[in-house]
């Protein structure tokens, strides 16, 4: 049985000259054919495809198969690819121009509709306004101040001239709002000067991953613009990956003028503890000696700020939790293989590819063997815990807040969500 032969386009199409454009010569016989991009993807054969092959069908001009291909959708532009090739060749920034030319009505839906929910509300992916978000705010920050010791815990909103200025993922205070309570009590506890704002107040970006360049600015500038009013010094990404790059990329992307620092919440997290502000220790954990690892969120480390943030994060998590006690992945830090989560994957439609990619992920961590993976992400959190009850697996996914108040004893009855039986009464 003879195999169909392949159409190929000649001298290559748009998206061969937009993938020359990717090549820092304009040169794309600079790739090398190697094939590390695909060794060490996790999407590699997912429905036939990898980045290898997807780069060499756009040089052979095959513009019609990479517009119609669903690949684009399930590799999550980890960058893992582009970070190993010897002649750097961004196959994630074509990967997003791909993504771009897919009409919009063939676009995955629901990540498109929390794009469009996003603009709308003007609060967030989930569509929730403001005027939600203040009530939850309010109402939990008065049953917070029932707490021994936080008896004066406040929650502000645009507060001018605050230090830091906090983005807020939109799942907690819709879905899970007790989870938002660890955070506050950490700043509390070190008495931070802290704000969340109205404008655009919610931490995700989902018009990134469906490349709607004109939407993902159109969110981070209106956040900039606010927060430049509000006067604040610092702008604080909490514990989510894909919201702190798409506010990293887009003030470079779209030369967005920031008056403050851009940082994230584990950068706070290591440098209160240093300064002993903030009193996590590990003795609670001594004679447990639970067992704990930490997944590197792509979007913060490989894509942003590289291994010094792993080395922030794998310090507040040893402090925590006690460093016998910590036992890392390999690979790990820049190096690490992304969980599968990302990208938009989990709303992408995608679920059997989605677990496919994660069984990489789930096996680096079955090797571990910890009860806990600490993820400060929440595509990590969720893409973590599917494929450890997908594949059997027996650790945890828990929040780092959950941790650090946990291991200061000052974790609450209703903020133990994703601990174990192991955990769920302790200090209690």
């Amino acid at each position: 049985m003879t195999a169909e032969a392949v159409r190929v386009g000649g001298a290559g199409g748009e998206i061969c000259r937009m993938a020359r454009e990717m090549v820092p010569d304009g040169n794309l016989n600079a790739c090398l054919t190697c094939g590390t991009c695909s060794s060490g993807c996790p999407a590699t054969g997912q429905l036939d495809m990898d980045p290898r092959k997807f780069l060499r069908m756009a040089v052979l001009g095959m513009d019609e198969a990479l517009d119609k291909h669903p690949w684009a959708w399930v590799c999550t532009m980890c960058r893992r690819c582009y970070d190993v090739c010897p002649m750097k060749i961004n196959i994630p920034a074509l990967i997003f121009e791909i993504r771009a030319r897919w009409p919009e009505e063939e676009k995955p839906k629901n990540v498109q509709e929390s794009c469009r929910l996003h603009v709308k509300s003007r609060g967030g992916a989930m569509g929730v306004p403001f005027e939600d978000f203040k009530f939850t705010v309010e109402d939990l920050a008065e049953e917070c101040r029932e707490q021994p010791g936080f008896e004066d815990l406040q929650a502000p909103i645009d507060k001018p001239g605050a230090m830091y200025a906090l983005n807020q993922n939109s799942r907690e205070p819709v879905v899970e709002p007790d989870e938002l309570l660890p955070l506050w009590k950490i700043l509390h506890t070190v008495g931070a000067d802290w704000t969340y704002y109205s404008e655009m107040w919610a931490g995700e970006n989902y018009c990134m991953f469906v490349a709607d360049n004109k939407s993902w600015e159109y969110i981070v500038r209106a956040q900039v613009e606010h927060l430049n009013k509000l006067g604040v010094k610092y702008f604080v990404n909490t514990e989510c990956g894909h919201s702190f790059f798409a506010v990293y990329a887009a003030l470079r992307k779209f030369n967005i003028q920031a008056n403050f620092e851009f940082i994230s919440i584990i950068q706070l997290y290591a440098k209160w503890i240093r300064e002993g502000k903030l009193p996590v220790n590990s003795d609670w954990n001594k004679e447990l000696g639970i067992k704990f690892t930490v997944q590197d969120p792509c979007n913060i480390i490989r894509k942003s700020l590289g291994d010094v943030m792993a080395e922030d994060l794998r310090f507040v998590v040893k402090t925590a939790v006690g460093e016998e006690n910590f036992i890392d992945m390999v690979p790990n830090g820049s190096n690490n293989y992304c969980c599968g989560g990302g990208g938009g994957a989990l709303q992408a439609g995608f679920t059997e590819q989605r677990r496919a990619y994660g069984k990489i992920k789930f096996d680096q961590l079955d090797k571990t063997d910890a009860a806990y993976v600490i993820t400060p992400c929440h595509n990590c959190h969720a893409q973590v815990e599917d494929i450890g009850h997908h594949f059997g697996g027996k650790y945890h996914t828990v929040h780092l807040w959950t941790i650090l108040c946990l291991s200061m004893g000052i974790l609450g009855e209703n903020e133990r969500t994703y601990l174990g039986p192991d955990l769920a009464d302790f200090g209690l």
